[in-house]
């Protein structure tokens, strides 16, 4: 362990140069994603609409590295390698006796880690010679990060925004529509899917599950001029994530430490994934002993109160069936201000990793959440993104538990983007207007009795 240092750098160089996809070792396959038609599983044929063939391959694909083109590694050079940082002033404020490192993804010029995965699929769309994408975002990092990708390789951009984001983040639709995208509340008039749900609800706070059914319908009736581009959940999205775990380890050997527990925060599960993964290799080929722990809102808790089980991905049922974790696509979240980690539904391999027992999962209220922002800020001086300081509150949970205990064990998390963006949040929060809410287990069997049915 190296004492005297608090950053550790790395240079351009190391910049990876293959991404790690995880199927290749997991203990067994993922399930089939079925057709929402036929409930049969599906080709590329059946993904061809949606998204470009070189992105449909690495969703499907079995190698355990895929090499990362050099345009793409071009572009992660504004911002590649990210920063890995001993938490030696919260160490102190928590007077903890771990050791807390975190690796700070927020020095992107979005934001936030999402720029790692909307650069190549920006690019990939661009080489299949596509002239725009369309996408939902919720609390507004990855409608950031896919309007610049968009604009860096001179492609169209349609954002469609849940609404209650839409209001509470002026400056987030703002810096898309800065970027040369279209930036739209949802759910909104302008599509078919849209429409029926404000006939539904004409006050709906919207969900990314409309969001994404709006983003899919405007893509598949394009006529082939538009692809859908999604900021989570997909394989291919994770395994682009995981340049962040890998310059991680890197990072680790230099401070002379190894992590014996990393957190991420989870909502659809892209950062989560990004920092985890290439360490869960760690542990499952190479017997290392480590816990891993993914953190999500206790009024999302697609993991820790959610049910296993095929669903919908969007709130149509117009996209593939996947099994996940999911609290059903009708899942409509609280407007809390707690940014982003309101999908219905958890990535299919992160869900597949916990119901092996390879992960473990917790949830977090808003205010322990904020409460635990306040704390790193005060002592670090970064401002967290919401999501983030869920990662933040389990980091702090685990440091009390070792002082506790009497033990020093080696935190690793996830610092996934700032929340320069998110003041209003923070502004609600030290003047006392934020509340808790936890999603009521009545309300989880409502959602699971609509799920869809399938055989076998």
């Amino acid at each position: 362990m190296t004492e005297s240092l608090t950053r550790f750098d790395l240079p351009q160089s190391a910049i990876p140069t293959r991404w790690y996809n995880i199927q290749a070792d997991l203990p067994r396959p993922l399930p089939p994603v079925l057709h929402p038609g036929t409930r049969q599983p599906i080709g590329p044929a059946d993904l061809a609409p949606l998204f470009p063939m070189e992105l449909i391959k690495q969703e499907v694909s079995q190698e355990r590295f895929i090499d990362i083109p050099e345009e793409v590694r071009e572009i992660y050079k504004l911002w590649r390698p990210t920063p890995l940082l001993r938490a030696r002033r919260l160490e102190k404020a928590l007077g903890t006796t771990a050791r807390i490192y975190y690796k700070y993804e927020g020095v992107s010029p979005s934001g936030s880690h999402k720029l790692n995965t909307a650069v190549p699929q920006a690019f990939y769309n661009k080489q299949e010679g596509i002239q725009g994408i369309t996408t939902e975002t919720g609390a507004g990092q990855w409608g950031t990060a896919i309007s610049q990708a968009c604009n860096f390789f001179g492609l169209e951009c349609y954002v469609y925004m849940v609404k209650v984001s839409y209001q509470q983040k002026p400056y987030r639709r703002a810096i898309i529509r800065s970027f040369g995208a279209q930036v739209t509340a949802s759910p909104s008039d302008t599509t078919n899917c849209g429409r029926a749900a404000l006939a539904n609800d004409p006050n709906s706070t919207g969900s990314l599950g409309m969001a994404i059914s709006e983003a899919v319908e405007a893509a598949a009736t394009s006529g082939g001029k538009y692809k859908y581009a999604l900021g989570s959940v997909l394989n291919h999205v994770l395994m682009h994530q995981t340049i962040i775990g890998q310059e991680s380890m890197l990072q680790m050997k230099r401070a002379g430490d190894y992590p014996d527990v990393i957190i991420g925060c989870t909502g659809g599960g892209s950062n989560f994934a990004g920092i985890a993964f290439p360490f869960l290799r760690d542990k499952m080929v190479h017997g290392k002993d480590i816990r891993i722990v993914a953190v999500e809102p206790a009024a999302c808790p697609s993991l820790t109160k959610g049910i296993y089980a095929y669903d919908f991905g969007d709130t149509a049922g117009m996209t593939p069936l996947i099994k996940m974790h999911t609290l059903g696509a009708g899942f409509i979240p609280p407007p809390v201000h707690s940014g982003g980690l309101r999908y219905h539904g958890m990535a299919s391999i992160i869900s597949e990793l916990y119901d092996q027992k390879l992960i473990e999962a917790f949830a977090v209220r808003q205010l322990e959440a904020f409460a635990a922002a306040v704390t790193f800020l005060r002592a670090e001086g970064i401002v967290p993104a919401p999501e983030a300081s869920h990662a933040i509150a389990q980091v702090i949970r685990e440091a009390a538990a070792a002082t506790a205990a009497g033990t020093s064990p080696v935190i690793l998390f996830n610092l996934c983007g700032h929340g320069h963006f998110d003041m209003s949040a923070y502004d609600a929060y030290t003047s006392g207007q934020l509340t808790d809410f936890e999603y009521p287990e009545e309300a989880v069997a409502t959602a699971m009795s609509a799920l869809p049915k399938i055989d076998g």
